[in-house]
């Protein structure tokens, strides 16, 4: 009853530009609502931007995934075809809202960072409380970021709750899928792909051995600006 009221009420909406997503005028929950379910395109544009500057295989798998949970959503849609509700109010490429889109994306993103950050990033024995601490912070700051994604399309009309519902339990389900065809089939497969000539041309590594890659990297790249620095000054002298 109460989203059949939504619907009948008048409501001037307004879009945010190139994106699209609308929101009712003079609603400022709606506004901010909106901005935050495009967390799903910055998700995306973020994969690329690793992918052309990083070149790492596990990166370029876990995008993968992302593309191929978009494929299945599409699948199940055309599927259920289960329209949305305030059929009309907004205009969008699909007419069909089962199962959510953005849940089914945003979900999957975070039940995959979830298992890669537990169970990927392993620990030693010597790791510090601190580096556990921001594991946890992470997890939390992704979990609410995913209720909101989620929350904003059936706040905005473009979802029922059970169309986000199945969407983030689809997401979350393939998530956990497409981790451990990752985990158990394709990286023991990176050294090998690493190896080919196409992937040494265009730079293309493997990192799936080394533990934690950003203090990796941080060490490498010191220790060579100090030796660069060294032979600098010889040459000065």
């Amino acid at each position: 009853m109460a989203l059949e009221e939504q619907c009948s009420a008048p409501a001037q909406w307004r879009s945010i530009s190139v994106t699209h997503v609308e929101f009712s005028d003079d609603d400022l929950t709606g506004e901010m609502l909106a901005y935050i379910s495009l967390l799903p395109i910055a998700i995306l544009v973020g994969f690329v931007t690793l992918i052309v500057f990083k070149r790492e295989l596990h990166t370029i798998s876990f995008f993968a995934g992302v593309l191929l949970n978009e494929g299945v959503n599409w699948l199940l849609k055309n599927i259920v075809r289960e329209p949305r509700p305030c059929a009309g109010i907004h205009s969008v490429h699909t007419d069909y809202g089962m199962p959510s889109n953005h849940s089914q994306l945003i979900w999957f993103f975070v039940v995959y960072f979830f298992l890669f950050l537990y169970l990927r990033m392993h620990q030693t024995n010597n790791a510090r409380c601190v580096d556990l601490l921001w594991r946890h912070i992470l997890s939390i700051v992704l979990l609410g970021l995913a209720i909101s994604v989620s929350y904003s399309r059936v706040y905005l009309l473009y979802h029922t709750w059970g169309q986000v519902l199945y969407g983030g339990v689809a997401g979350s389900t393939f998530g956990i899928i497409w981790f451990f065809i990752t985990q158990e089939l394709l990286t023991p497969l990176f050294p090998k792909i690493a190896a080919w000539p196409v992937s040494e041309y265009f730079l293309v590594r493997d990192t799936s051995l080394i533990p934690n890659i950003l203090w990796f990297e941080y060490t490498v790249t010191r220790s060579e600006a100090r030796n660069r620095q060294r032979k600098l000054g010889t040459k000065v002298q």
